[in-house]
C-alpha cells in the first residue's frame, strides 16, 4: 500500500486551525513539498477548501507549486530574493537591506513581503535595519509584513511575550497586513494571530496541534520471512539474538527511506491489524527486521504508521521531531491520496 495521504483529513485539519484564528486569513505552508506529502497535490486541495496564500521555503519550490494553483492564489517565498532567482508569479518575503534593494528594482512587477527578526535570529530585518527603511518599504505596500515565533511549541515560555512586544513595536502604524503565528501560534491565542496565520504541521496531523485528525498511513511490504533457531542472530553486528525458535520477516524500508537509524532497540512495533509485532536488530539501509513468531498468518505488509502509531510517537523513539519523520519519508515509498 505505501504511503497514504489523506487530503480530507490534512484539509479538517487546515479547517480546524483556521477556527482557532477568526479574524485572521488562514495560509498554508506547503515547503519542503508539502512536508514530503506532495505539494502539487496538498496545495490544490487547500485551495479548494479556501485557502489562497501558500508558503514556501525556495523560489524553486514556487516555480514547481505555479502551475498547480490558479493565478489568484499567492506563493509566498520565505528564503526571499535571492540574486539571479527567477521569481514570476511569486512573492519574495525579504530579509535584509541587501533584498530589498535588489527586488526595488523589479517593482511594481511583482508583490513582495517583508519577515522581521523579533527576537529568533535567524531570518529577517533586524530592529535598527528595518527602522532604516521603513518608510520607504510601507509606502511600497508589502502584501504582508511577518516574523516567526522561535518557541511558540512552548505556551509558558517567556520568548513568546517577548517577540510579540517586539514584533508590534516594529509594526503598529504601518498599514500593511500582518503574520506572526504558525500553528503553535495559532494555538497561543488571538493576541498572535494578526491579519493572516501559516497553517503548518499541525495542518499535517502532528504536533502541537493535538486535536490534528491523523493525515499519514504507512505499510512496509513484506519480502521474506525465514525460521531462526534458538541462539542465532539476525543482522548487522548481530544486534538480536533468538531467545525461542522465532519466524523474522524482512521489510523493505530502511534509513534511506527515512526511518532513522536510532530506532534501533526502541521497542518500536509494525502492526498486523491489531497485533503489534517488534522490530528487532538494527535499520539498515533499505531493510529492517520483525519478529513475527506470535502471528498466526504474514501479511504481505505491515503498518508503520496507522491509527496507533502516529509520526509524533516515531519521532520520540527516535530522538527527534515530527517535522523530521515527516519531511524524511523516501520517494520509494509509492504514495497514494485519499
Amino acid at each position: 500500500m505505501g504511503l497514504v495521504i489523506n487530503l480530507s483529513a490534512l484539509v479538517a485539519n487546515w479547517k480546524a486551525l483556521a477556527e482557532r484564528a477568526p479574524a485572521a486569513r488562514p495560509g498554508a505552508v506547503v515547503k519542503a513539498d508539502a512536508y514530503g506529502l506532495g505539494a502539487a497535490k496538498v496545495a490544490p486541495a487547500l485551495y479548494g477548501a479556501g485557502a489562497r496564500d501558500f508558503f514556501v521555503a525556495v523560489a524553486s519550490e514556487g516555480r514547481a507549486l505555479r502551475p498547480h494553483l490558479p493565478e489568484d492564489a499567492r506563493i509566498f517565498v520565505l528564503a526571499g530574493h535571492m540574486e539571479g532567482e527567477d521569481l514570476t508569479g511569486l512573492v519574495p518575503v525579504l530579509n535584509s537591506p541587501a533584498q530589498f534593494f535588489r527586488d526595488r528594482a523589479l517593482r511594481p512587477k511583482g508583490a513582495f513581503g517583508i519577515q522581521l527578526d523579533s527576537g529568533m535570529n535567524r531570518l529577517g530585518f533586524e530592529p535598527a535595519e528595518w527602522a532604516a527603511i521603513r518608510a520607504e518599504a510601507a509606502a511600497a505596500g508589502p502584501a504582508l509584513i511577518m516574523s516567526h515565533l522561535a518557541c511558540a511549541d512552548e505556551p509558558d515560555n517567556a520568548a513568546n511575550a517577548a517577540q510579540l512586544a517586539a514584533f508590534r513595536a516594529m509594526t503598529d502604524g504601518v498599514d500593511a497586513p500582518r503574520a506572526l503565528a504558525a500553528t503553535g501560534g495559532i494555538l497561543l491565542g488571538p493576541d498572535f494571530h494578526f491579519d493572516l496565520v501559516r497553517c503548518g504541521v499541525g495542518m499535517y496531523g502532528a504536533d502541537p496541534f493535538v486535536g490534528a485528525q491523523s493525515v499519514v498511513g504507512l505499510s512496509v511490504p513484506v519480502i521474506q520471512t525465514r525460521d531462526v533457531a534458538v541462539g542465532e542472530s539476525v543482522g548487522y553486528g548481530y544486534a538480536w539474538t533468538a531467545a525461542r525458535p522465532s519466524k523474522i520477516a524482512t521489510l523493505a524500508a530502511g534509513y534511506a527511506d527515512g526511518l532513522p537509524r536510532s530506532l534501533a532497540n526502541k521497542g518500536l512495533n509494525f502492526w498486523a491489524g491489531d497485533q503489534a509485532v517488534p522490530m528487532i536488530g538494527r535499520v539498515s539501509m533499505d531493510l529492517i527486521t520483525v519478529d513475527v513468531t506470535d502471528l498466526s498468518e504474514v501479511p504481505a505488509e505491515l503498518a508503520l504508521l496507522n491509527e496507533r502509531q502516529s509520526v509524533d510517537d516515531l519521532a520520540a523513539l527516535a530522538g527527534t521531531i515530527g517535522y523530521e519523520i515527516l519531511t524524511s519519508l523516501g520517494r520509494r515509498y509509492p504514495r497514494v491520496w485519499v
